[in-house]
C-alpha cells in the first residue's frame, strides 16, 4: 500500500480545520437567552435592577452574628452530618459531571481498536472459474484508530452545553437553598429550645411554691381555719402547674428529636442540655433599606432563573434538528500479516469522509417537540415570576414580624419589670405580716410567668430575624465561587 502523499495529508488537515472554523463561526440556531423581566412585580418602594443571579455566592456563617457559642457548635455539627445537605452536594456533583460529558461532545471521539486473529482459508472455495486455490493460514495484525466527530454547524451541541451549564448552576443554587434552610432551621429550633428551658426552670420553681402552699393549706384545713373548697382550689393550682410542667417537658423532647434529625444524629442520643446561659445580646439589626440586588441573592429565585435559561437552550437543540447534521468519520492505523512489518509505512491504512443526515419525514415530529419545549420554557418563566413574588412576600412578612415582635418585646420587658417590682413589695409585706404566704407566692408566680413570657417573645424575635436573613438570601459579603465555565 502506498504512503499518503503530502497533498492528501494537507487536504485532510485543511478539511478538519475548515470544519472546526465553520463550527466556531456560525451562531447557534434557536433563540438567544434574555433574562425575563420581573420589574413589574417589584413594589414601588423597592429599587430594582436587571437580575444577575448570585446563587453561586456563599451564604457565609451568618448565624455567628448572634454571638452564641452553643448555636455555632450546633450549626457546625449540622453542616458535617446532615443527610439532606449531603444529598444536595451529590446532586451538584451529578450535574457537574453531566455538564462535562456534554462538553466532551464538542470534541472528536477517537478510539483505539487493536485486534489480532489467525484464519485458515478453505481449499475448496466456490469460484466462477475452475481454479484451485490451496488452503492456507493467515495471521492478521490490526492496530486501528476510529474517529467520529459531529461538526456542530448549527450549534446543537453548543446549545446542549449551554443548557447543561444552566442546569448545573440551578443545582448549585438548590444546594445553597438547602444549606440556608438547614442553618435557619437549626437556629430557630435552638432558640425555641432555650425558651423552653427557661419556661421549664420557672415551672419547676412554681410547682415547688405551689406544693409548699398546698401543704400549708392542708394544715390549715386540718386545723379548721379554711374550707374544703379552698383546699381543693389549692390542689387544682398545684396539679395545673404540674400538668404544664409535663407539657413543656414533652415539647422539649419533641424539639430535641427534631434538632437531632437536622444534625444527622439519632433521636434521644443527645438531650441538648446547655451548661452556659444564653447570651443576652440583642439579635442583629437588619438594614431597613432594601438593596437593588435583594432578590438576586435568594438561591430559590436564582435556581428558577437558571432553569429558564436551560429550557431556552433546549429549544435551540430542538430547532437544530430542522437542519442537516454533518458527521466526520475516519479510520486509520496499521494492518499487517505479521508483527515485523506492522509498523512499516506500507502497512498504514486510513480513510476519512463526512456523512450528512437530513430529516425528510420527521419535520412534524420536530415541530411538536419544539412546541413542547416552548411550553416548558413558558412554564419555567411563570415559575421564576412566582419565585420572585414569594421572595417579596417573605421579605415583607419578615419585616412585619420583626416590627411586631419588637413591640411585643417592649411590652414583655415592661411587664417583667412591673412583676419584679410587685414581687419585691409583696415579699416585704409578707415579711411584715401584712399578707399571707399564699398572696406572696402568687406575686412570685406572676413574676416567673412574665420571665417565661419574655423568654418566649425574645426567642420569637430571634426567629423573626432569622426569617428575614433567610428571606434576604443569607450572607451579604461574598466572592464568586462559580462562574459559567469554572465548575470546580
Amino acid at each position: 500500500m502506498s504512503k499518503p502523499s503530502i497533498i492528501q495529508k494537507s487536504t485532510r488537515s485543511i478539511f478538519i480545520l475548515c470544519a472546526t472554523l465553520l463550527t466556531a463561526c456560525i451562531r447557534p440556531v434557536g433563540p438567544d437567552y434574555h433574562k425575563p423581566d420581573v420589574g413589574d412585580l417589584v413594589p414601588a418602594q423597592w429599587s430594582w435592577q436587571e437580575a444577575k443571579p448570585s446563587d453561586h455566592l456563599p451564604k457565609g456563617d451568618w448565624w455567628q452574628c448572634f454571638n452564641d457559642p452553643n448555636l455555632n457548635e450546633l450549626e457546625e455539627r449540622a453542616l458535617k452530618a446532615n443527610p439532606t445537605l449531603q444529598a444536595a452536594v451529590a446532586r451538584v456533583d451529578q450535574a457537574r459531571a453531566m455538564t462535562q460529558l456534554t462538553w466532551a461532545s464538542l470534541f472528536p471521539d477517537i478510539r483505539l481498536n487493536p485486534a489480532y486473529d489467525r484464519q485458515r482459508t478453505s481449499g475448496n472455495l466456490p469460484t466462477p472459474v475452475p481454479v484451485d486455490i490451496p488452503s492456507t493460514r493467515i495471521h492478521r495484525f490490526d492496530l486501528g484508530l476510529d474517529m467520529t466527530y459531529e461538526i456542530d454547524v448549527w450549534g446543537r451541541i453548543r446549545r446542549m452545553v449551554e443548557s447543561a451549564e444552566a442546569a448545573t448552576q440551578a443545582s448549585a443554587a438548590d444546594y445553597q437553598q438547602v444549606l440556608l434552610t438547614l442553618t435557619a432551621d437549626v437556629a430557630s429550633q435552638y432558640f425555641l429550645l432555650r425558651a423552653l428551658d427557661t419556661q421549664q426552670s420557672n415551672l419547676e420553681q412554681i410547682v415547688a411554691d405551689q406544693e409548699t402552699a398546698h401543704q400549708l393549706n392542708q394544715q390549715r384545713f386540718e386545723a379548721g381555719t379554711i374550707s374544703e373548697a379552698m383546699l381543693s382550689e389549692s390542689k387544682i393550682n398545684l396539679t395545673t402547674q404540674q400538668a404544664a410542667r409535663a407539657e413543656v417537658k414533652r415539647q422539649r423532647a419533641e424539639l430535641t428529636h427534631a434538632l437531632a434529625l437536622l444534625l444527622g444524629e439519632p433521636a434521644g442520643i443527645d438531650s441538648f442540655q446547655f451548661d452556659t446561659p444564653q447570651p443576652t445580646t440583642h439579635p442583629p439589626v437588619i438594614p431597613a433599606g432594601l438593596p437593588a440586588d435583594l432578590l438576586e441573592r435568594r438561591p430559590d429565585i436564582a435556581a428558577a432563573e437558571r432553569l429558564v435559561a436551560a429550557r431556552n437552550a433546549e429549544l435551540g437543540v430542538v430547532v437544530a434538528a430542522y437542519y442537516p447534521s454533518v458527521t466526520l468519520t475516519g479510520q486509520g492505523g496499521q494492518l499487517s500479516r505479521d508483527m515485523n512489518s506492522l509498523f512499516s509505512s506500507d502497512s498504514s491504512t486510513w480513510s476519512i469522509g463526512p456523512s450528512i443526515n437530513l430529516p425528510l419525514t420527521g419535520i412534524g415530529l420536530i415541530s411538536k417537540k419544539a412546541r413542547q419545549v416552548r411550553a416548558a420554557r413558558e412554564e419555567a418563566i411563570a415559575t421564576y415570576r412566582l419565585a420572585v413574588l414569594n421572595g417579596i412576600r417573605d421579605v415583607e412578612t419578615s419585616l412585619s414580624n420583626i416590627r411586631f415582635r419588637n413591640e411585643q418585646k417592649r411590652n414583655a420587658n415592661e411587664a417583667a419589670t412591673a412583676a419584679a417590682t410587685a414581687e419585691i413589695k409583696a415579699r416585704q409585706l409578707y415579711e411584715a405580716g401584712a399578707i399571707n404566704q399564699t398572696q406572696w407566692l402568687q406575686a412570685h408566680k406572676s413574676k416567673l410567668e412574665t420571665i417565661t413570657q419574655k423568654a418566649q417573645v425574645t426567642a420569637h424575635h430571634h426567629i423573626a430575624t432569622i426569617g428575614l436573613i433567610k428571606a434576604l438570601g443569607g450572607g451579604w459579603d461574598a466572592e464568586t465561587i462559580l462562574t459559567k465555565r469554572n465548575l470546580n
